[in-house]
């Protein structure tokens, strides 16, 4: 198999729980032992920083990748899901995993993991473990899956742990009240690793003292310190600008209002990181939050596709995450709002719908994975809360429908898609001629 037919044997024959949903998600870390053996426990051979929470993970991961690797450190760096390409889950200072690693992975290994079906998640990890022992990494940002306690990424031991916060998202597997969720997120912790929690809640700050006291890790909570003074920071035409007391003004690359949050987490994660010994000076900090989508290749944070009619795509996939996006709408100015939406079914449909503006014009189509809403039915549940708009059979309609009705200065909330749309892009974050990205605002994970 070349490269394509790899990765289209990963999709079709290894569960997945981005399209499958719940059929995908495999409890227990049995499968992830095995494969752990069988490829010799390869993350023992490099660092590790590992990253849970319910949002931000992303954002905090690669901004730490970024400052690290602006330290002189060769960075691995695991995240999931993928926008366009399988290789992007796992990089090497910026760079995707190689196409003949990923080919070569699979070939010589399938007899050896077919028989036991792990899941793409535990093979994908197993595969990242192994691409960065095989390159000699110094350290790896390693971000968690689903939850933590039973994410088959816990079999690392971290010089670092990090949590962002707590929310309602996957409540199938990790509970139904933010204690419970921090309990399973908290599963990260680690006996006398410091864990570093961004934002907490008075049900979560609890378990994780609890969770800390008996694995004797020193832990800190970055939002009562504000590393970031967060009076006096503000967002600037091209990213956040932050004042700290320590490292100065930084300029934050990266934009939304929920930036802010995931920063101060940063600043606190890598104050911890050079306490345990790493190498980091304030330069590097201020190249690392200037440069991250082009140190690491991060995309859809608040990310702008073009300017007019402005389009901006964003990741926010619950509750949370969309009361973010609705507040950071707030702040900008636009003739009219079009969104285009696409919802799983095993999200808070209803939660997510009661927070979008009643004024916007809507495109409701079916997002690109399994678990995915019909459209039709999405349009229906979205008139009841006075949300407007058209049904458009895929992604790639709804989005031309959007771009075709917007004017110069309208906002399109277009999220991530699949579909290529065939349009010129003048921005140095296009991917060749065309916008072409994979998954949609409101697609979710």
């Amino acid at each position: 198999m070349n490269y394509e037919e790899t990765v289209d044997y990963l999709y079709r024959c290894v569960p997945m729980f981005q399209k499958q949903g719940s059929s995908a998600y495999k409890e227990g870390l049995s499968n992830t032992h095995t494969l752990d053996k069988h490829f010799n426990y390869p993350h023992r051979e490099f660092k590790t920083v590992h990253i849970g929470g319910t949002n931000g993970k992303g954002s905090t991961s690669h901004t730490i990748a970024a400052i690290l690797q602006a330290a002189g450190y060769r960075v691995g760096l695991y995240t999931s899901p993928h926008l366009i390409d399988f290789r992007e889950r796992i990089r090497i200072n910026g760079e995707p995993i190689n196409k003949q690693f990923v080919v070569d992975f699979i070939k010589e290994n399938r007899s050896f993991y077919e028989p036991f079906s792990p899941s793409f998640f535990e093979l994908t990890t197993a595969m990242a473990f192994r691409y960065f022992a095989d390159n000699k990494i110094d350290v790896a940002i390693i971000e968690v899956g689903l939850g933590g306690r039973l994410d088959c990424t816990n079999v690392i031991s971290p010089d670092l742990a990090v949590i962002t916060n707590i929310s309602n998202d996957h409540n199938q597997f990790l509970g139904n009240t933010l204690e419970e969720i921090a309990a399973e997120k908290g599963g990260i912790i680690k006996s006398n690793t410091p864990i570093v929690i961004g934002e907490y809640t008075p049900q979560t700050k609890p378990v994780f003292k609890r969770i800390a006291e008996e694995k004797t890790a020193p832990i800190l909570f970055a939002s009562d310190l504000n590393y970031i003074n967060k009076e006096s920071s503000y967002m600037s035409e091209i990213g956040w600008v932050y004042q700290t007391e320590k490292y100065g003004e930084l300029n934050g690359e990266l934009g939304g209002i929920y930036q802010l949050e995931n920063s101060n987490t940063v600043l606190a994660a890598i104050d911890q990181l050079i306490k345990t010994g790493y190498s980091i000076n304030t330069e590097n900090i201020r190249f690392g939050f200037s440069n991250v989508t082009t140190t690491t290749g991060l995309m859809g944070r608040w990310q702008e596709l073009q300017q007019s009619p402005r389009i901006i795509c964003d990741t926010g996939h619950n509750v949370a995450g969309i009361a973010s996006i609705v507040e950071q709408l707030k702040l900008q100015k636009y003739t009219n709002l079009h969104l285009v939406i696409g919802i799983v079914d095993d999200k808070d449909v209803n939660g997510v719908l009661a927070l979008l503006p009643v004024e916007g014009r809507y495109y409701f189509t079916k997002a690109s994975v399994t678990r995915a809403l019909d459209g039709s039915k999405l349009s229906l549940i979205a008139a009841q809360h006075k949300l407007k708009g058209n049904t458009y059979n895929t992604v790639k309609e709804a989005v031309e429908g959007a771009m075709a009705s917007a004017e110069a200065n309208d906002l399109i909330i277009a999220g991530i898609i699949k579909s290529k749309v065939q349009r010129k892009i003048n921005t140095p974050l296009t991917i060749g001629a065309n916008i072409v990205v994979k998954k949609f605002l409101l697609a979710g994970l």
